[in-house]
């Protein structure tokens, strides 16, 4: 599977010149299996230019997984092209927690008056799959659900293709158990041998003073998930709206320490918007 970034930032979206390196937009993720089929991991404003990439490539297919329905998972679904072309067809995959079903979600941000273009009129073919904590799969692609530790619930997934796997936990608190979380034993087990794992890092330990039952972890705690996991890839993800470039650099940094410091060979990076990772 080839799996592409196509927004990382946590919260809101943010431009600037301090922001050029890792980017601005919010969660995205595009999985190609290996008939190349297309899944999509939450529709955050990285799904704009993921959704131009997929009207020049003719493709009309897709699959859509939301991990939850927070603003900066859903914010950029109207501006997904496909919608509005004659002939494509998105199965969506969501967990209904507290919050309602997808359908209602999606079409409920672009009601009056929150959107100029009502949901009625997207001309593409739109199904949905309620599934929750049920395994599933879609093409080749072997999918795990595992419930997150973050306010309102929230689903993170191992995606597995012919030997390889891709753990994506998204805004997971690791130091806090929120309602339906889990303890950090479970994350552990459910990541363990991963080929790939994206894992939310949004805070340094200062920071998280104040942010302590936020949904986000901290990225100390995050490499030691990692490290105690025994992944082979670990990828810092749900960058905070503050967090410059060079900031990140330094985290990446500290990261890189922390894990030569166990002896284990670790890759460890953190997201950039268009980033292409083959498993």
């Amino acid at each position: 599977m080839i799996i592409r970034f196509w927004g990382a930032r946590g919260s809101i979206p943010v431009s600037g010149k301090e922001y050029l390196k890792y980017g601005g937009n919010t969660t995205c993720v595009e999985i190609e299996t290996k008939n190349k089929k297309t899944i999509i991991i939450d529709s955050g404003t990285g799904i704009r230019k993921l959704g131009n990439k997929l009207v020049k490539e003719n493709k009309k297919k897709y699959n859509i997984i939301f991990t939850h329905s927070h603003w900066d998972h859903i914010l950029g679904f109207p501006f997904f092209k496909p919608l509005y072309i004659k002939g494509t067809e998105i199965e969506m995959y969501g967990c209904p927690f507290s919050q309602e079903s997808i359908k209602k979600i999606i079409s409920g941000m672009m009601n009056p008056p929150y959107f100029p273009v009502d949901f009625s009129r997207v001309k593409s073919k739109i199904s949905y799959s309620n599934y929750c904590e049920k395994e599933f799969e879609i093409d080749s692609v072997r999918i795990k659900p595992i419930l997150l530790s973050h306010p309102n619930q929230g689903m993170g997934y191992k995606f597995s293709e012919d030997g390889k796997s891709f753990v994506f936990l998204t805004d997971n608190e690791l130091t806090y158990k929120h309602s339906g979380g889990l303890e950090f034993n479970d994350y552990r087990i459910f990541c363990e041998n991963a080929d790939l794992l994206v894992h939310d890092s949004e805070y340094t330990s200062e920071e998280y003073k104040f942010t302590k039952t936020w949904g986000h972890s901290v990225y100390t705690d995050a490499i030691k998930l990692a490290i105690e996991s025994k992944v082979k890839r670990f990828v810092l993800w749900h960058h905070n709206q503050e967090r410059t470039d060079i900031q990140l650099d330094k985290i990446i940094d500290n990261c890189k320490t922390i894990a030569k410091k166990t002896g284990l060979n670790l890759d460890i990076f953190a997201a950039q918007e268009e980033m292409e990772i083959e498993l």
